[in-house]
């Protein structure tokens, strides 16, 4: 288990008066034990849980599918209740073990965003007498200031990130196909200690202007903008990164705007600092775009770790100052250039005292990449 986030949760639970918190989504899951359950995020109802009381014990709930795995992750010891999933009894362990840590009539916190609604419903029957509470936004608040091991393990995935593309970008050239990219990219990810990806978004020519899309059968050749990003995964945490590059030579206005986006990207790293409002980065970043006469986005950066997409977003949202240990991923883009391609740059970002560093720091994209 990690001690300091369950530290941290303890904290935040006896501010709000709450007796217990149970994590059930997988982003909460590995928050609180440093792994992902294998199968958890690809399948709703194999339930991982993780009970986390007010006097700082940890326990777990696992499908007995998977409880070997889980007890060789978890710390020796560690209490692990199992449940029969062609028996449906999940709720049902996790009642039995609230019953254990006294839990009967408590305040608890749960994750009424990912619990479904069935199941919710099944363990209010079981515990009449408890009240649970949301806490989604509890753990979400929490997960935005990365401890220190945290933000080791997004730095090292932003660089795996952007040497990968890099790389495959850099393997490529006309005749090469964007499946042969995608081959590229899969194999540095794993050579430099990705355990997973989650999302690949290989993009090139007229293709370039789509938003999130994978590999196609698609020939490159020369004159092709290419956009290129990849989520790698260690522990359940990702990062997001996105490099563009021309096949051979830029076509024409390739040069001009790329120098656009970077005037945007230092704009935006002068700004991202402790203190700073999210909202007015994001005004400051559209007014710029207006500047520059490139079309407006609905935002420019998010925060990131054991989610895609996690708070705080740099955009018309919540307002928020941002905090010394957030890490982001800024994205300053135009999918639609009006000349039949699309170009992006994405990097990951941690908050420091004095300002913030790029952790994505392997290829210095003030200019293009331009490959043979």
């Amino acid at each position: 288990m990690r001690q300091e986030v369950i530290a941290r949760i303890v904290h935040a639970m006896l501010d709000v008066g709450l007796d217990a918190i149970v994590a059930v989504s997988p982003e909460n899951f590995a928050y609180v034990t440093g792994f992902l359950s294998p199968t958890q995020p690809l399948m709703r109802w194999r339930h991982a849980m993780a009970l986390v009381t007010a006097d700082a014990q940890a326990s777990l709930v696992s499908v007995d599918m998977e409880q070997s795995t889980i007890r060789a992750k978890a710390p020796p010891g560690a209490e692990i209740a199992v449940w029969r999933e062609f028996q449906f009894d999940a709720m049902t362990v996790l009642a039995d073990l609230m019953n254990k840590h006294k839990l009967t009539a408590s305040r608890v916190g749960i994750e009424m965003d990912y619990l479904p609604a069935a199941d919710f419903a099944a363990l209010q029957e079981l515990l009449p007498l408890v009240r649970f509470v949301p806490a989604q936004r509890l753990l979400s608040r929490l997960r935005e200031i990365k401890t220190p091991a945290e933000i080791e393990v997004l730095r090292r995935l932003s660089r795996i990130a952007d040497r990968s593309i890099t790389e495959a970008c850099r393997a490529a050239g006309a005749g090469s196909s964007e499946m042969d990219i995608a081959a590229a990219l899969t194999r540095g990810v794993y050579e430099q200690g990705a355990e997973y990806f989650k999302l690949m978004i290989v993009a090139t020519g007229e293709r370039s202007v789509f938003p999130n899309v994978g590999p196609s059968e698609r020939v490159l050749k020369k004159g092709d903008i290419c956009r290129v990003e990849i989520f790698p995964m260690i522990a359940g945490y990702h990062a997001g990164v996105c490099r563009t590059a021309a096949i051979g030579a830029a076509p024409p206005q390739a040069e001009r705007i790329w120098a656009k986006l970077t005037e945007c990207k230092h704009l935006l790293l002068d700004a991202i600092k402790p203190g700073a409002s999210t909202r007015k980065i994001y005004e400051i970043y559209r007014d710029k775009l207006a500047e520059l006469d490139l079309p407006p986005i609905s935002f420019v950066g998010h925060g990131i770790g054991l989610h895609l997409h996690e708070d705080p977003y740099l955009g018309p949202t919540e307002d928020q100052p941002l905090e010394a240990g957030m890490v982001l991923g800024i994205e300053p883009l135009v999918y639609e250039t009006g000349f039949g391609f699309g170009m992006q740059n994405k990097d990951m970002l941690l908050v420091t005292q004095g300002g913030c560093e790029i952790l994505s720091d392997y290829l210095d994209t003030d200019a293009l990449l331009i490959v043979a």
